[in-house]
């Protein structure tokens, strides 16, 4: 006999199904049927979960900005530095290992879909403070108009692109290392602390 999931398992289970089927499309191609055909359930009972499709959406889109920031969390044991170079080399392998669903992630906040635009920024948020306090500069994480934040915030654009790229080469045409990758993003983010003093 099977058993009966609680509603929050339930819940998990659909969102996991969202996030597992976001490695290959983008969150609004989504299927809706296809998500409870796999988890064995009706359509009708996976709106008893979420009331509606954006409601899905808005669950499978946070799980994926709030998986990007755990799996990316450095070992606070770690001298600063070495957390930002284990925080980057984490955010590296996150992209090349799920590199279609993190751009399913972009690209839906590029395409202009609110809920999505509203969890990128508050995930890229979530990077930019983390980055600052490592920078020792944990008092512009709050003040939007510090020069500091907006220049880690630019910089993790320019690594997100730059992982992107990279990760999608052959490895053999790859012009670097991973770490190699890292040890470049590092000196561009002290070049541009330096141009922003």
């Amino acid at each position: 006999m099977r058993q009966r999931l609680t509603a929050e398992d339930r819940r998990k289970q659909l969102v996991g199904i969202g996030l597992m089927m976001l490695r290959t499309q983008p969150i609004h191609e989504l299927s809706i049927d296809a998500v409870a055909a796999e988890a064995g359930i009706s359509r009708g009972l996976l709106f008893h979960y979420f009331p509606t499709k954006r409601d899905f959406y808005i669950a499978v889109v946070s799980a994926a900005g709030r998986r990007l920031l755990r799996v990316t969390k450095p070992d606070p044991s770690l001298p600063a530095d070495e957390q930002l170079r284990q925080m980057l080399v984490s955010f590296v392998a996150f992209v090349t290992r799920r590199r279609d669903s993190y751009i399913s992630f972009v690209r839906g906040a590029a395409g202009g879909d609110v809920y999505v635009v509203e969890i990128y920024a508050e995930t890229r948020a979530g990077l930019a403070t983390r980055v600052l306090d490592l920078l020792g500069d944990s008092a512009a994480a709050s003040e939007p108009a510090s020069t500091v934040r907006m220049t880690v915030h630019a910089w993790l654009a320019y690594v997100e692109d730059l992982a992107i790229e990279w990760s999608g080469l052959p490895e053999s045409d790859r012009p670097s290392s991973a770490a190699e990758l890292v040890d470049q993003a590092i000196a561009a983010l002290h070049s541009l602390r330096a141009l922003a003093a």
